[in-house]
Order: C-alpha cells, then sequence, then structure tokens
C-alpha cells in the first residue's frame, strides 16, 4: 500500500507540474544571436545598431551577445537574402533602412516578401538634411538651387545604395526643381559623410547622426530638412515645406526578425528591444541625432510596413526606377 501511494502521489504531482505549465516555454537564445546591418560601417544604422548592442551588454539584458554584422550588398540584397535563408531564425535578426522596401521591390528576383519577417519593433524614424561642404559658400537652400542649377550634372551628389532613400531625394530635387545633379551611390552613410567633408563630393542627404561629427568640426553645414517640423538640433535650418514644397521624407529605423522565427522568439526580442528604446541611453541618442517616432512592436509595425511598401513602390514608379 505504501509503495502504491506514492506512486499515486507522483503521477498526481507530475500531472498538476504540466498542467500548471505554460502551453509554450519561454524562449531564450541559447548562442550568440546574429545581428544582420543592412549598410556598411560608419552609417546610421550601423551606428544605431552597435549603441543598441552596447545597451544590450551594459545592461545585461540578453542571455547570450549580439553579433553586429554588415552585409551592405546589393542595397541590402545580401541582407535580406542572408535573413531569408536563415538555418536559425531563432536567432538571426536585422537593422532595417528602407531598402527593406525598396530592394525587394526593385529586385523581385530575390523573392523576398517582407511580411514574413518578423516585427520585432521599430525603435525610430531616422531624418533627412540636406548637407554641403562650408568651402562651397552656398549657405541657403536657394544658393544650393542656383549652384546646382548652373553646374549641370557636374554637380554631385553622394549618397547610400542605388534608388533608396538618399537617391529617391535626389530624384525630388532633380524632378521638381528642374535640376540634373548627379548621383553617386556608396555602401554606408559614413563614407558619403567622409566624401563631402574632404570635398570628393558637393553634397549629400545624410542623417544627422551620420554628418553630425562633421557639422561640428565647422566643414559641413546642414540648408534644408526633409521633415514636418523643423529639427531642435537646427533650429534655424527650415524644412521643404516652409520653402514651398510639401515633401517630408523618413527612414525606418527597426529590428526585424529572419523569416520562420517562432512567435516565443519574437516575444522575447520584442520585449528585449522595448527595454532598449526605454533606457535612458537611447532616448539621449534619439534627442541627440534627431531621431523621432515612439517603439512600434508586432501588428502595429506590419501595418506600418504595408504602407510604406505602397508608398515607395509609387514613388520608384514614378520615378522609372521600377516598372
Amino acid at each position: 500500500m505504501k509503495i502504491s501511494f506514492r506512486l499515486l502521489l507522483g503521477t498526481v504531482v507530475t500531472c498538476l507540474a504540466f498542467a500548471l505549465a505554460p502551453a509554450h516555454a519561454e524562449f531564450s537564445p541559447t548562442k550568440p544571436i546574429d545581428f544582420v546591418i543592412m549598410a556598411g560601417k560608419g552609417g546610421g544604422a550601423d551606428k544605431m545598431a552597435r549603441l543598441m548592442q552596447s545597451i544590450v551588454e551594459k545592461n545585461d539584458l540578453a542571455d547570450r551577445p549580439l553579433i553586429p554584422v554588415n552585409k551592405s550588398g546589393g542595397s541590402g540584397a545580401e541582407a535580406l537574402v542572408a535573413l531569408k535563408s536563415a538555418t536559425d531564425p531563432d536567432h538571426t535578426i536585422m537593422v532595417t533602412l528602407n531598402s527593406f522596401f525598396t530592394t525587394p521591390l526593385r529586385q523581385p528576383g530575390l523573392e523576398v516578401d517582407i511580411m514574413e519577417f518578423a516585427p520585432v519593433g521599430r525603435m525610430a524614424e531616422d531624418t533627412f538634411v540636406l548637407w554641403v561642404n562650408v568651402e562651397e559658400g552656398v549657405n541657403s537652400f536657394e544658393e544650393f538651387l542656383a549652384e546646382a542649377k548652373s553646374r549641370g550634372a557636374d554637380w554631385v551628389m553622394g549618397g547610400t545604395g542605388s534608388a533608396q532613400e538618399d537617391q529617391i531625394i535626389t530624384d525630388y530635387l532633380n524632378d521638381t526643381y528642374g535640376l540634373e545633379i548627379k548621383y553617386i551611390p556608396y555602401k554606408g552613410g559614413g563614407a558619403v559623410a567622409k566624401d563631402l567633408a574632404g570635398n570628393q563630393i558637393d553634397s549629400s542627404v545624410n542623417n544627422p547622426s551620420e554628418a553630425l561629427g562633421f557639422y561640428e568640426a565647422g566643414t559641413v553645414i546642414p540648408l534644408v530638412a526633409f521633415t514636418d517640423e523643423r529639427l531642435p538640433m537646427f533650429p534655424d535650418v527650415p524644412t521643404l515645406a516652409e520653402l514651398g514644397n510639401e515633401f517630408a521624407y523618413y527612414m525606418q529605423r527597426a529590428v526585424v526578425g529572419a523569416p520562420g522565427m517562432s512567435a516565443d522568439a519574437q516575444t522575447y526580442y520584442t520585449a528585449l528591444f522595448e527595454e532598449v528604446y526605454n533606457s535612458a541611453d537611447w532616448q539621449q541618442y534619439k534627442s541627440d541625432k534627431s531621431l523621432l517616432g515612439d517603439f512600434l512592436p508586432g501588428d502595429d509595425l506590419k501595418e506600418y510596413w504595408g504602407v510604406q511598401r505602397d508608398r515607395h513602390e509609387t514613388i520608384l514608379k514614378a520615378s522609372g526606377a521600377m516598372k
């Protein structure tokens, strides 16, 4: 009887344990996490990713380290394919630019559907500013238009990638103001800012975070912001809307998971990056670099993707970058 009672008691305890356990065990990474960056080193995405990595490490937020990996080839195509073909989706995440929208549209052969990626969280929307080297002697947007028009195709704009954010803005300036600016693509915004500071190109539309060091050194100056309102960092710099054209353009700064990521892993990473977003370091970075927007996770982020994909398809068709 004693033996039978013990067996019965053990069975009851085991059943209770199963009944009280969650339907899905909570995810926790078991190895280093691949943290893919859709651009080269030194640009806004790269700086953002490495800051987030440092915040995670500083506050001991993750069980395993985030390992940044720059994949800038093909205007983000290299990164998208790497995520699509990830052998371990639960340990593969990526920092995105707007090439997340434009590259799959322009390169359908990639067979990348962004709606298959796991929406971890949008950390911010980055801003764009028109910059020139101080030695140009151009001190206003009106002076920029006059000088760029007089030089025609000899005026060179440097930017990150082909037919993505920086070229979209360049095409808008050309089409709207009758300019013939030549666009040269780079792998990352850091290289663009460096070449503008070195007078290797005539202008850029770098994000503030990419050009800030050269601005503080007095090498480059901002002429106009492509935002709805003036940026607190540059209170004397007008928006394009103030100068007569209702055009504003922002860059998604989001973290996404590889297609096939489990729901538990997505929940884990969303909670992780929401902690990063709420940290004092990230909020200070947002303020210092003129980043806008609230944290946007899950279905809300997917809805945002749908809107942005449709908008970029319209922009690319209008510019002739896609049919």
